[in-house]
């Protein structure tokens, strides 16, 4: 059970704008926690270098454009710290502390290295990727986060980092608390090509899309394969659309779109339409509120610059009491 005043810490690498798999996956779970716990939320533009260090010059609009989503979504610099990375140096001395008492091996062994080092065909890692966990286990020690709250792929991060609290704690003392992986229930949300939504695939709706451009990409999202014709019966629970549907359509509605497709009594864009029509006011919402911010992006810039500011205090704080259990200075 969390409880008040317990400390959550997350971030996201600046890619530009959140699509809607980024937003049901995490976004929206961090503007309901901010009712209920102390959050930090950062922009971990650090951590968008260790696959990409050579357009470095996207990366300030890229969080621009981010964090109008976040504040469209509804997170509240009232309620919220929310920080840019690289404006708390603290972080960077942190990583380079922990990488003397961290052994290799325990990063070799983190599954999504390897992943991403096939994925991306990298020949030759940098550093960076290989100890990107371990500057995540500064981002989030750094704080003294009690949650962080992940998706189940993450769960070993989460451990990493509670073994270096461990190592770390048995050679000076103790100094930090081992956090606790907040399994986050993601759902499945399928881009428009029915694969996992992913920039990488052009297949996304993002929350900036205005319904001009969303009701489109859904008209055109594949569905059943097997249903070739308007009379042919199909199957929701292989349907992409339906996945949509089991996020926004109230059930009754979406019952009658189930069995409406199981028995050929509708068509795949009278299906769409329906979805449409409790898709499209929701992020109706998000867009507004995400407009105001970004017609103003000075705003955005002091409230990250504010929100650094505050997390920086905090880390100066967790550094000082760092350095006294370390000893090394006369």
């Amino acid at each position: 059970m969390v409880r008040p005043k317990d400390r959550v810490l997350s971030g996201m690498r600046p890619t530009g704008k959140v699509h809607l798999g980024n937003h049901l996956g995490a976004l929206d779970n961090w503007v309901t926690l901010q009712d209920d716990v102390d959050c930090f939320f950062f922009v971990a533009n650090w951590h968008a270098l260790t696959t990409d260090s050579s357009h470095t010059d996207e990366i300030p609009g890229a969080t621009i454009e981010m964090a109008a989503d976040w504040l469209g979504a509804g997170l509240s610099p009232e309620r919220s710290t929310l920080f840019i990375q690289s404006q708390v140096p603290e972080h960077a001395e942190l990583h380079l502390l922990f990488s003397m008492v961290t052994p290799v091996g325990w990063l070799e062994r983190v599954p999504t290295y390897k992943e991403m080092v096939e994925q991306l065909g990298i020949e030759s890692p940098s550093y960076g990727l290989l100890g990107y966990p371990l500057l995540q286990a500064a981002d989030i020690l750094m704080y003294k986060a009690k949650y962080v709250p992940v998706g189940v792929d993450q769960v070993p991060h989460i451990e990493l980092t509670r073994e270096i609290a461990r190592r770390f704690n048995g050679a000076f003392g103790q100094v930090f608390p081992e956090p606790e992986a907040k399994l986050t229930e993601i759902p499945k949300v399928p881009g428009t090509d029915g694969r996992k939504m992913s920039k990488s695939y052009d297949n996304c709706i993002y929350l900036a899309d205005p319904p001009e451009v969303i009701t489109p990409k859904i008209n055109t999202m594949v569905t059943d394969p097997a249903r070739k014709r308007r009379s042919d019966p199909g199957n929701p629970e292989v349907c992409p659309v339906f996945d949509f549907h089991k996020i926004f359509t109230p059930a009754p509605e979406r019952d009658a779109c189930a069995v409406g497709c199981r028995t050929a009594g509708i068509g795949c864009l009278d299906c769409k339409g329906v979805l449409l029509q409790h898709l499209l006011p929701p992020l109706a919402e998000i867009r507004e509120r995400r407009q105001r911010y970004v017609a103003k992006p000075r705003e955005i810039v002091d409230i990250l610059r504010e929100g650094s500011t505050k997390a920086r205090s905090v880390a100066q704080a967790t550094m000082e009491h760092v350095r006294q259990a370390l000893g090394i200075e006369p």
